[in-house]
């Protein structure tokens, strides 16, 4: 019996890096990155088990520094990425790496190790993606459709293109391109278009969106002073190829047409705090989702702006005439944007939300205090998209 109440996990280190297991479409699973100083970091695999609504959680070491960023290759579950702070000679750098979790944990599973003899396992090193001329690592981008072995890397004012050789041993640096203009120039995020062909990403770097064709490596749109301050996250709706949502420190969340930059299409004003993060329902785009510095998590319907303007419709054969035209009647008025749900569970900046690769109305949002939760879609809306 599924349940509406949030399920909450601890972690006993700071964290900001979350990400679900993007290959993994059969069981619920995220991996949560943490920010220790003092101790060797951690990546903790959450496996959530909705039948039971309980949690179970694998520790793998991650000794090489605080983890700020984390994604998981498209194809393979054993694979990801995290980009991480490093000192040497009292210089901190962000790097980036592949690596392999261990094979017994590579897919989800909802038996919980036996504490007694579970040790913490540690992940095996593919390969650096080796960054020390070109700056500091802002994140690591798989290529969405892709076989796991595309990945682009954004590193201060530099996109990286590296192609991964078979066993991921090994990163080549197969294209790359740097932002030009005054001032120190820094992305602080980017998205990888999966339309297109994948051949599109764009970034966020100070107050401006920039598209970038990955063939080229030349810029295709510019969205400038996208938001009165600091773009924090980008995010492309799964359904329509043009659109993109961003968010920022000017507490906003836009959605843009890329294909006329010049104003969003929609502005959310919800937020009380910066917006670290949007996402889209990678099945219903009229669901996405927001963090922010204000503790909440907001969970809107832009219905507006989604590929299903009406809700859904229904085929007409399955319909008697009362429905029918009750259906007509229904079609006739749009459903309007709304805040569907304002989720409180946390007490610090909410650094992170994802939605479950595995299951559509599920999400998981994450605060720096180490907190994770999980929560669903309320039952109602989930059915009223649905039926």
């Amino acid at each position: 019996m599924e349940d509406d109440a949030p399920v909450i996990y601890g972690l006993e280190f700071q964290a900001r890096a979350l990400t679900p297991q993007t290959a993994e479409t059969d069981a619920i699973r995220f991996l949560v990155g943490t920010q220790s100083l003092r101790y060797d970091n951690q990546i903790h695999i959450i496996d959530f088990d909705d039948e039971n609504n309980i949690i179970n959680k694998n520790v793998l070491l991650h000794q090489v520094g605080e983890i700020w960023h984390i994604s998981t290759s498209p194809a393979d579950k054993g694979v990801l990425a995290t980009c991480y702070n490093k000192t040497s000679d009292t210089k901190v750098m962000t790097c980036a790496a592949v690596w392999r979790m261990p094979k017994e944990l590579e897919s989800g599973s909802h038996e919980s190790p036996d504490d007694s003899s579970s040790s913490t396992q540690t992940l095996e090193l593919l390969c650096h993606l080796d960054n020390t001329a070109h700056g500091n690592m802002a994140c690591v981008m798989w290529e969405p459709m892709g076989d796991g072995k595309r990945i682009i890397s954004l590193a201060d004012n530099n996109i990286l293109l590296w192609d991964l050789e078979e066993s991921s041993a090994k990163a080549v640096l197969s294209s790359s391109t740097a932002l030009e203009g005054k001032g120190q120039l820094k992305f602080t995020s980017g998205r990888w278009s999966p339309h297109h062909n994948c051949t599109q990403i764009a970034t966020a770097n100070d107050t401006t969106v920039r598209g970038w064709d990955t063939r080229s490596m030349r810029q295709i749109y510019c969205i400038e002073n996208a938001h009165g301050q600091l773009v924090r996250d980008l995010d492309f709706n799964p359904n329509k190829q043009y659109y993109l949502a961003s968010c920022g420190d000017d507490c906003k969340v836009k959605f843009w047409d890329t294909r006329n930059a010049t104003e969003p299409v929609k502005t959310l004003e919800e937020h009380s705090h910066w917006v670290w993060n949007v996402r889209y329902n990678h099945s219903h785009d009229q669901l996405v989702l927001t963090g922010s510095s204000d503790s909440r998590v907001i969970l809107s319907n832009m219905v507006s702006i989604s590929s299903e303007p009406f809700g859904h419709m229904v085929d007409d054969d399955e319909l008697s005439d009362q429905e029918d035209q009750h259906q007509e009647e229904k079609i006739k008025e749009p459903l309007q944007d709304s805040v569907i749900a304002t989720y409180e569970e946390h007490e610090d900046s909410v650094y992170a939300v994802e939605w479950s690769s595995a299951d559509p109305w599920l999400f998981a949002s994450l605060s720096y205090d180490g907190r994770l939760v999980i929560n669903r879609v309320p039952r109602a809306l989930k059915y009223h998209i649905l039926l």
